[in-house]
This record gives structure tokens, C-alpha cells and sequence, in this order.
């Protein structure tokens, strides 16, 4: 491969790894919102708890990453692949910074999709998106957080019978403690769907410079991607950890209780399915879902509407800043295609 190309490639990479580390400092609030709101952990020991599990959690699949890698285009055959995914690594980082300075927790999963999608649209047009594979990304970031909020709601209401008669000291001590582990295991579910997206198109790039022959997941990039998040993830993204922890709701210990555990199944359920969902969207619905169960006046709906409004917007503006920004790389660079 000439030494261009090499550049390229590690350029991307790199990319693909600022991405993955603003992902982790974008998104740290899904994991230690709830827990630092209700005074279960310390705000730096929850940012690093988080970081751990993070860690952890990105390093023990690579169904999601396969996923990305190879659902949403074909990296075999675009010789382009490397350009493509400069293009949505950079219009994906824009668009996480915007959104992290406004303190507003849209989705790095929608950003990262939009801009493959609309980076492989604008270089090849619409055949070359798998479209099987995309709708059903898209059905997967939609379906994940209409189920958090049931479940969220289910969950809560579950939780107040069980506690019914159980003096309300009690109820906030004990939860108080149990909030510890839950909070890890949202942490530990987190590393295991985000991470592995930026795995995917670091081994879409990889494969399209004719680094890889399958689509298996290096172990390097495993290691790479998964330390990028947890270091993201430690850095902690205080802006949006208020929106998430005390925007939506007043937070006590067994509300964050139930939010963790709930939105920690479902993204357990999307991980097992290999399909990448938006923890951001998953663990902000459990919140409102646990919220609405306590009484719907309880859940400050003129910052969820934000939350969501920012959800909306972002697959389709990230796509369109990556068609953008690959047509502007066309005009300056001679793109193979």
C-alpha cells in the first residue's frame, strides 16, 4: 500500500477515536446521571466507576461492531471507504461538540449512523446503502427507547408496590446502596453497544484499504476503541450529567434505581441482537417512563421535548454534514471511486 495510503489510514483512525472518546465524555451522563443526582457515588468516584465498566463492557463483544461494520454499506466494494468514513467521523465530531457545549444529550449512535449513511449517499448514491440493514438500524434506535419507557414506568410502579409500607428512610438508604451496582451495570451495558460502533467503522475503513479480508474485529482496534471510551468517559461531560441527572426529574435513590436497571436490559436485549442503539435515547426514556410512574406532573416535560426535538434532528443533519463535507473533500482531493 503506498505510504499515502497509510497516512490516510491512520488519519482515519484517529478520527474514528476522537469520535469514540467525545462519544465517552459525550455520553458519560447515560451511566452516572442517575447516581450522582441521588448522592449514591461521588462525582469523580461515579465518573470512574463508569470509565471501568466502560472499559470492560466495550472489550467483551463485537456483535454490534460486525454490525456497523458491514449492515449499513459494503466496504469490499467501495474503493472510497476511507473517504467515507473521514467524512462522517468529521461531521459526527461537529455535531457531539455542538451538542455537548448546549448540554443537550442527543445521540452519538444517531450521528455516527447519519453520517455513514449520508456519507455513502453522497459519494455513491442510493444503491449503495444496504437498505435491509439500515431500516433496520433505524428500527432498532426507534423501537429501544419506546421500550425503556415502558419498562421504566413498569418497573417504577413495581418498585412503589413492593415498597408500599416500608418507611420512606428505609427505602432511601437501601437503594441508596443497590444504586451502586446498577449504575456499574448501566456503565458495563454502555461499553457494550457504544464502543462497538466505532469498532465497526474502523474495521469498515480497514477493510476497504485492503488491510482486512473479513469482517472480523482486530483485537488492536478492540483494545483502541474501548480505551478511547473509557478515557472519554473518565474526562465526564458535566453538562449534559445535569440535563440527564435533574433536568427531566427530581431524582431519588430508587428512581435511579429503576432507571438504571430498566434501560441496562434493554440495551442487554439490542447488545444480544448484535443491533446498535442509542444509549442516550434508551437510559433518557427510562427516565421519563420512571418519572411519568410517579405522576406525570413529575417529569419536566419542557426539557424531555428538547431531549427528544435534539434526538430527531440529528440522524438527518449528521447525514447531511457528512455529504457535505465529502463533497467539499471531492472538490479539494482527487477521490477514487
Amino acid at each position: 500500500m503506498p505510504s499515502a495510503d497509510i497516512a490516510l489510514v491512520a488519519v482515519v483512525v484517529s478520527l474514528a477515536l476522537i469520535f469514540d472518546f467525545i462519544n465517552g465524555f459525550h455520553d458519560t451522563a447515560n451511566a452516572v446521571a442517575a447516581s450522582i443526582s441521588t448522592r449514591a457515588l461521588r462525582p469523580r468516584i461515579a465518573v470512574a466507576v463508569a470509565g471501568l465498566m466502560n472499559l470492560l463492557g466495550a472489550l467483551m463483544f463485537t456483535g454490534v461492531a460486525q454490525t456497523v461494520g458491514k449492515e449499513i454499506a459494503n466496504p469490499f466494494v467501495l474503493k472510497d471507504g476511507l473517504w467515507i468514513i473521514a467524512s462522517a467521523m468529521i461531521a459526527g465530531i461537529a455535531w457531539n461538540l455542538a451538542t455537548w457545549y448546549y448540554g443537550l444529550p442527543s445521540s452519538s449512535s444517531h450521528a455516527l449512523i447519519g453520517s455513514v449513511a449520508g456519507a455513502v449517499l453522497s459519494s455513491h448514491g442510493l444503491d449503495a446503502l444496504h437498505w435491509s440493514g439500515f431500516l433496520r438500524i433505524i428500527q432498532w434506535l426507534i423501537l429501544s427507547p419506546v421500550l425503556a419507557l415502558i419498562f421504566g414506568f413498569a418497573g417504577m410502579t413495581s418498585l412503589l408496590w413492593v415498597v408500599r409500607n416500608v418507611a420512606p428512610s428505609r427505602v432511601t438508604r437501601g437503594f441508596r446502596r443497590v444504586q451502586v451496582l446498577s449504575a456499574a451495570f448501566q456503565a458495563f451495558m454502555h461499553g457494550t453497544n457504544d464502543a462497538q460502533k466505532t469498532m465497526g467503522v474502523i474495521t469498515f475503513a480497514l477493510i476497504s484499504a485492503c488491510y482486512l479480508q473479513t469482517a472480523e474485529i482486530p483485537l488492536w482496534v478492540k483494545l483502541a476503541a474501548a480505551t478511547s471510551m473509557a478515557l472519554g468517559t473518565s474526562v465526564g461531560g458535566w453538562r449534559i450529567i445535569r440535563t440527564v441527572g435533574r433536568g427531566i426529574m427530581k431524582m431519588q435513590p430508587i428512581n435511579g434505581f429503576a432507571s438504571d436497571l430498566t434501560s441496562s436490559l434493554v440495551l442487554l436485549w439490542a447488545t444480544i441482537a448484535k443491533q446498535p442503539v442509542s444509549t442516550t435515547h434508551v437510559i433518557a426514556s427510562a427516565v421519563m417512563g420512571v418519572g411519568a410512574a410517579k405522576g406525570v406532573a413529575k417529569v419536566k416535560w419542557g426539557v424531555a421535548g428538547r431531549i427528544v426535538s435534539a434526538w430527531v434532528v440529528t440522524l438527518p443533519v449528521s447525514a447531511l454534514l457528512a455529504a457535505l463535507v465529502y463533497q467539499i473533500l471531492a472538490l479539494l482531493i482527487y477521490i477514487p471511486r
